[in-house]
């Protein structure tokens, strides 16, 4: 069983950042791909980024540009750095594990575990 716990979540400005965290248990992180999604109120989950265990990364259109997403195995976190912040990017977020091999990156289902999720609140 993998536990998955974020933070950095908070309340900023538009144009402002936030850098959130997740960090993993378990010895085989380095293994798994690591993703982001994001849920606003009344809306349904919907992917913002992924990375790979070879490093590489995919990102939904709407934050390409803005947000970064990175791992440190040696630590078994993985960061998503958040700049130029909007306001419709108030979500909550959420961490997500996928054991190989992988699957759809943008889909739910292709992860099997979750963190309970950091709120993000941009301001205008």
């Amino acid at each position: 069983q993998v536990q998955l716990v974020e933070s950095g979540g908070g309340l900023v400005q538009a144009g402002g950042s936030l850098r959130l965290s997740c960090t993993a248990s378990g010895r085989t992180f380095s293994t798994y791909a690591m993703g982001w999604f994001r849920q606003a109120p009344g809306k349904e989950r919907e992917f913002v980024a992924t990375i790979r265990n070879g490093g590489s990364t995919i990102y939904v259109d709407s934050v390409k540009g803005r947000f970064t997403i990175s791992r440190d195995n040696a630590k078994n976190t993985v960061y998503l750095q958040m700049n130029s912040l909007k306001p419709e990017d108030t979500a909550v977020y959420y961490c997500a594990a996928e054991v190989p091999p992988y699957r759809y990156y943008a889909s739910g289902s292709s992860y099997e575990y979750w963190g309970q999720g950091t709120q993000v609140t941009v301001s205008s």
